[in-house]
């Protein structure tokens, strides 16, 4: 390493983040409220400050300067001057390291101490007390990367929505379990670039793998003196960064890049889960890491006339201040590195409403919302969102902007309490087949909107749905009092396992059944990672700390004859609903369009194979339903299927309802093995719990 000099040249306020050019580097930060900010230098092993140099200029509160002869591998870090004024909501402390918001590779674990907190935890004074301890020891820095990749011929899917199956799995969980892919590479991304995995994932007939947080994320206090860990990782230390756990080297930042390659080439979409609502740095009790060190007034909603308290409207201690331009620019910079660099597919937004508030409430058209949907790069890739917080207003299911899908709790839970058994859920159960026409038709809105689950990391397992009707979750250390109470499940007769073949029996129908209704669903299906192969948290629905064999996919368990049995079941699924173009309609249909004779776009039957009526909706004791729906084909044809469901206790026969057609069963959930076949009776038997659809095709 070259001399370092005894000042730094000016540079450029753009990029933000650390930029090596090939002759040296340019560091930039933004602050509207600091006084001076120092660059910290340290030696390779991160341990050792060698220089600490003042940021020469500060142009429209962007603070910058120039390192000559800098290259790739040079650890930093920032000290930030100003006001420590914790009531009008300034929290600067020099004796604190501060790592880069846009620090694209990190060096080092943050240690756990109270030389990380702004002020002297224990003080009587609190948080308006003043902790000089130097926190470098105990921080990770910043790493300087070049970011070139021979990406070669790789191309973005670029999988329609309507044809879009999405697998949602924990990167670490998916293959710590994975015997036959070596120890090192387990839980990391390179496991995910294992052709093991994405035979897997191809054999089910998923199109994208959405990962929950890949981007660095911190270890949580109470967590770490518990001797649990941080599992699912929504708590983002930085926006920019991989997670360096899940690397097999720290350096080794190019594995994310090679799988994404290899799931490219098979066909997969890679979709993250993304945490721009709050930061790790928690309430203003809270660490002084990065954002609270920099500028706390700007990067964080603070309390209007009490500045020393942040918003919580995330529930996890403050809330990332989208409206504030360069907070709102960070954010949009994250997501355009990660789609250029990284070539990711498309995003999750955790707690989506928190990013479309304006002052107190929602607003779809906040600057958030507006400038992805303008952006040349990110208005292309696929946009999720969480529709939910606990803010005031923060339940806004269907209220998103155009070009966002959104997770739909109302259709997770409408399933699980019909084919639970309970009175009354027919109406509901047809709204949540249409996809939700009711909460997504609006604003030309296309049923993809929907994003369909009876599952996801967030709850029970779909094998736990099952097999528990209380949560088991003493083992997160908190008394069972975390989790939901209610999930609509059901045990079947004994809560958890079990040997009685009765209630095995009556659990495998009703899984293969949910999982029916998930994929012959207008709208997006997604499946939980395991959900295939029979995946139980033995009854834990908030295993988010639980690091270890309850969360991992079991592929030993994976193996066993039940298991197989499922995953075939759900392939099978699959391949039907890209098979068939009524199980995934492009448009929502309200039975309106006649397509043949007699053939509307959507009818709704009963088991007798008469139209239902307003009386007929409202017999809380009826269990059954019959859904045909039929789509034009571009060769002039007509594909037609029929779904008949049934989630009594008893076998029913169905009548076919008029006009008689050349029906091909297609599929039987109660006998899952049973091929196709023509369908020559005036009735199909479909039996207790169980799912049948029918196909047929007309010219």
């Amino acid at each position: 390493m070259p001399p370092l000099p005894s000042r730094l040249l000016p540079g450029r306020p753009d990029p933000l983040g650390a930029s090596w050019d090939g002759l040296g580097v340019n560091f930039a930060v933004f602050s509207a409220n600091a006084e001076r900010i120092d660059l910290c230098l340290f030696d390779p092993s991160g341990r050792r400050e060698v220089a600490r140099l003042p940021l020469p200029e500060c142009t429209d509160e962007v603070w910058h300067g120039y390192l000559p002869e800098a290259r790739p591998g040079q650890i930093y870090g920032y000290r930030a001057y100003g006001p420590y004024e914790p009531r009008r909501g300034h929290r600067f402390n020099p004796h604190k390291l501060l790592l880069d918001p846009y620090a694209k590779q990190l060096h080092g674990e943050l240690r756990w101490s109270d030389v990380l907190f702004g002020y002297r935890p224990g003080a009587g004074r609190s948080d308006l007390s003043f902790d000089r301890r130097d926190s470098a020891p105990a921080m990770p820095k910043g790493v300087v990367v070049d970011d070139s990749f021979a990406w070669g011929d790789d191309r973005h899917p670029c999988t329609p929505w309507d044809r879009t199956v999405i697998y949602e799995a924990h990167l670490r969980g998916l293959t710590m379990r994975w015997h036959d892919i070596g120890a090192r590479e387990r839980g990391t991304f390179a496991a995910l670039a294992d052709p093991r995995v994405i035979e897997h994932l191809q054999r089910l007939g998923v199109t994208a793998i959405e990962l929950l947080p890949i981007q660095a994320f911190l270890q949580d206090r109470f967590l770490v003196e518990k001797g649990l860990r941080n599992y699912w990782g929504y708590s983002t230390l930085s926006f920019f960064a991989p997670e360096p756990r899940y690397l097999m080297e720290a350096w080794m930042r190019n594995e994310l890049k090679v799988a994404v390659r290899r799931l490219h080439g098979a066909g997969i979409e890679v979709i993250l889960d993304v945490v721009y609502n709050h930061t790790c740095e928690g309430s203003e009790l809270g660490p002084t890491l990065s954002w609270r060190g920099l500028d706390n007034a700007s990067y964080y909603r603070l309390i209007p006339g009490d500045e020393r308290h942040c918003i919580n409207d995330t529930g996890c201690g403050n809330t990332v201040n989208l409206s504030h331009p360069r907070v709102l620019q960070m954010v949009m910079d994250s997501l355009r590195y990660w789609v250029t660099e990284y070539r990711i597919d498309g995003f999750r937004f955790d707690l989506g409403t928190i990013l479309g508030r304006e002052g107190p409430g929602f607003d779809p058209g906040s600057g958030f919302f507006d400038a992805i949907r303008q952006d040349p790069v990110l208005s292309r890739v696929k946009l999720i969102s969480e529709p939910w917080d606990i803010g005031p207003g923060g339940y806004q299911l269907g209220n998103h902007p155009p070009g966002f899908a959104e997770w739909n709790d109302r259709f997770r839970d409408g399933v699980r309490r019909f084919w639970r058994g309970d009175a009354g859920m027919r109406s509901d159960l047809a709204a949540r087949l249409t996809g939700s026409a009711g909460l997504f038709d609006r604003r030309r809105r296309r049923p993809w909107a929907s994003v369909n689950y009876v599952a996801s990391h967030d709850g029970f397992t779909l094998a736990d749905l099952t097999a528990y009707e209380a949560k088991h979750n003493a083992a997160n250390g908190e008394d069972n009092r975390d989790g939901h109470g209610d999930n609509h499940s059901r045990n079947w007769g004994t809560e958890g396992a079990t040997e009685d073949a009765a209630t095995l029996s009556a659990r495998a129908a009703v899984r293969r059944a949910m999982l029916v209704t998930v994929f012959a669903s207008a709208g997006t299906p997604m499946l939980l990672a395991g959900d295939e192969m029979l995946r139980t948290q033995q009854g834990n629905n908030n295993a988010y700390n639980q690091d270890n064999d309850l969360s991992w996919v079991d592929w030993d368990l994976a193996a066993t004859p039940p298991a197989l049995a499922l995953r075939r079941f759900t392939a099978r699924l699959i391949a039907l609903r890209r098979r068939l173009p009524p199980l995934r309609p492009a448009i929502f249909l309200h039975g309106v369009t006649e397509l043949r004779p007699g053939l509307n776009d959507i009818a709704w039957f009963d088991q007798h194979g008469r139209p239902m009526t307003p009386e007929a909706w409202n017999l809380p004791e009826e269990r059954t339903l019959a859904l045909r729906r039929a789509v034009a084909a571009e060769d002039g044809g007509v594909d037609v299927t029929l779904l008949l469901l049934n989630a009594d206790a008893a076998g029913h026969a169905f009548a076919l309802p008029a006009p008689r057609l050349d029906w091909t069963l297609a599929l039987d959930s109660v006998h899952p093995e049973a091929p196709e076949r023509p369908v020559l009776d005036e009735a199909v038997p479909v039996g207790p719990h169980g799912a049948v659809l029918l196909a047929a095709r007309l010219a």
